[in-house]
């Protein structure tokens, strides 16, 4: 499982729409942390961080590397 920190999340609609993003770019086992504000995923080797963090960032969202 990869973790990362998506910043910016402060409510339910914003948990789903990052876990929209992530299992649209076809990611499994995604689990968001709003308290934590993270995102948890099954890494996939044809998905790379690029493409995550423009699904995520498209949603209004920073990904903090």
């Amino acid at each position: 499982m990869q973790t990362i920190n998506v910043a910016n999340m402060s409510c339910e609609h914003c948990k789903g729409a990052v876990e929209a993003a992530l299992t649209g770019l076809g990611l499994k086992k995604v689990t968001v942390d709003l308290a934590a504000k993270t995102a948890e995923y099954e890494e996939n080797p044809d998905i790379g961080m690029d493409d995550i963090r423009a699904a995520i960032e498209e949603e209004g969202f920073e990904v903090i590397l």
